[in-house]
């Protein structure tokens, strides 16, 4: 398997406001699901990141084009294939 860094800008606030739920629900399957490794917003308000884990970018696209936040508009994305290197004593 392979991590994505998917980045998540703002491209309409009133869209995000009104699909957040939706936005949310999607992405706590994904982690129960496995296929989401992380997940949050940027603290001044331009968007938010998603770490996913899929076979292929284009496995990962699928799911990102399922998201409530694409879907709807409400923002765009970019996906960047990742190599992470993990700490050993994650909080």
């Amino acid at each position: 398997m392979k991590y994505f860094v998917v980045l998540l800008p703002m491209k309409d606030s009133d869209k995000s406001r009104d699909f957040r739920e939706q936005h949310l629900s999607f992405l706590e399957k994904m982690r129960n699901s496995g296929r989401v490794v992380a997940n949050g917003k940027f603290t001044d308000g331009s968007g938010g990141m998603v770490i996913y884990k899929a076979k292929s970018y284009e496995d990962c696209m699928t799911s990102v084009n399922m998201d409530p936040y694409v879907v709807e508009g409400a923002r765009a994305y970019q996906i960047m294939e990742w190599e992470a290197v993990w700490a050993v004593n994650m909080e």
